[in-house]
């Protein structure tokens, strides 16, 4: 995770994600501490419940103002494999970050590290975590079209590390294709959370819908509405108790008690509180860069 010192919604961002909101209300210095403190916490409450969480601080001094959703930059991979990828605004690329690497490499056994961000030159993105939501055991890549999921890069991503693209058209409630695939799409050990009403063909829906049902995943439908409040925007993570499912207060909140209790027959529910976060139109999700990789000790 990254904690934010500068964190402001970013304006280079806003033309094609329909989640952010404006700041306007709030002076600068404020919504900065909101979103440090936001952080902090929810690292705090994650290792309360056993998960280790590698905490970074972004002093602002790179105008990197989504820097708290690392996600988007680097993804690991059991076998020790990691990937960097590219980004699609400018202000973005300037997140990827050496000494996060080198964390890894020190802490983790990382046989190699491949990096997909000269991609940017010939306008080819794929933002990670973000524009794919993996189902690690199965070997698919879920991935919703946009600017920031280009299917070459797509297609070069999936053949080196070995996953099965599955591509697909949505719509957001501005009209436009939503802009990340894990705002609409959690796929866990024994479950999956997706807005199968943001997909533009049912049919492309029904050949989702049975991938994840062939993969052993109980499917748990969520409305435009919920995709809306982040409640697609959560995380599997393994605590000290078994699983738990991270995702903000303000996605728990829209659940309804069934969705609550099909999720905890698996995994417990971890609700964190990132209002200020979620104003750059990213939720928990996009704060937690997973590590799937053995540790060296």
């Amino acid at each position: 995770m990254i904690r934010p010192h500068a964190f402001t919604p970013n304006p280079e961002t806003a033309a094609d994600n329909s989640f952010q909101s404006s700041a306007e209300k709030h002076t600068a210095q404020v919504i900065a501490q909101s979103a440090y403190d936001e952080v902090t916490q929810a690292a705090a409450t994650l290792e309360t419940h056993g998960i280790r969480v590698h905490l970074f601080d972004d002093t602002g001094d790179k105008n990197t103002p989504d820097s708290v959703f690392p996600n988007n930059w680097f993804s690991t991979h059991p076998g020790g494999h990691v990937a960097i990828y590219s980004m699609y605004s400018q202000n973005r690329r300037r997140e990827r970050r050496i000494d996060v690497i080198e964390m890894l490499k020190r802490d983790y056994r990382v046989q190699d590290v491949i990096d997909y961000s000269g991609l940017e030159a010939d306008g080819l993105y794929l933002e990670g975590t973000g524009a794919m939501v993996f189902d690690h055991l199965s070997r698919v890549a879920y991935t919703a079209r946009s600017n920031r999921a280009n299917p070459i890069a797509l297609e070069r991503f999936s053949t080196h590390f070995n996953f099965e693209p599955m591509v697909f058209d949505t719509v957001g409630a501005d009209g436009n294709p939503i802009y990340h695939t894990n705002v609409l799409m959690c796929v866990a050990t024994e479950f999956a959370l997706v807005g199968f009403d943001t997909f533009t063909d049912s049919a492309r829906a029904m050949e989702v819908r049975a991938r994840l049902s062939e993969s052993g995943k109980e499917v748990i439908e969520i409305s435009s509405l919920q995709v809306q409040e982040f409640a697609g925007n959560a995380i599997e993570l393994s605590g000290k108790d078994g699983r738990v499912l991270a995702l903000s207060q303000r996605a728990y909140d829209c659940l309804t008690p069934a969705q609550r209790t099909l999720i905890e027959r698996s995994a417990r529910l971890v609700p964190l509180k990132v209002p200020t976060v979620e104003m750059a139109g990213g939720s928990v999700r996009c704060m937690i860069a997973g590590i799937h990789l053995s540790p060296r000790h």
